[in-house]
């Protein structure tokens, strides 16, 4: 694969040995109240509140800061639900860490100006949205470890 061949997500480390150079965003699917918010980005998609770990940031306490600048609440983050690798475009590519919590607080969710709207959704609504599936999977998978938590 030639320089010019290859996605700008790829480097080469060795002659014809390449590897990923991704951007990190880190994500955190909230149930607040029996509801997951989720914002509407700018290409019109439902997605969850987090943003790009900078460097020498813990991916926890980006998650945590981030939801705090978009949704001003504070967390405690819990569990890795979900990772993957997401083609924003097909020259860019993002690999996301989605972690889940259970929200106790008593703040109320408000929407940062880095979104077009906030919404909140029952477990219910969400395969419907126009959201990229593996936010879906990943909300999808935080309700299995809530219920399991909650049998217990």
């Amino acid at each position: 694969m030639k320089r010019m061949d290859r996605p700008a997500y790829l480097v080469e480390r060795n002659p014809g040995y390449f590897e990923y150079q991704l951007p990190i965003s880190v994500k955190l699917v909230i149930e607040f109240g029996g509801q997951i918010p989720l914002l509407m980005n700018e290409r019109n998609e439902w997605e969850l509140p987090g943003g790009k770990l900078e460097v020498g940031e813990v991916p926890e306490e980006c998650v945590a800061r981030e939801v705090c600048e978009e949704l001003n609440l504070t967390v405690e983050v819990q569990n890795i639900v979900k990772t993957w690798v997401y083609e924003i475009t097909p020259a860019r590519h993002v690999f996301v860490v989605a972690y889940g919590t259970v929200y106790d607080g008593i703040e109320y969710p408000r929407v940062s100006n880095e979104h077009k709207k906030l919404g909140l959704f029952s477990y219910d609504q969400i395969p419907s949205l126009n959201m990229p599936a593996p936010y879906k999977h990943a909300v999808a998978r935080w309700q299995h470890v809530v219920a399991e938590r909650k049998a217990t």
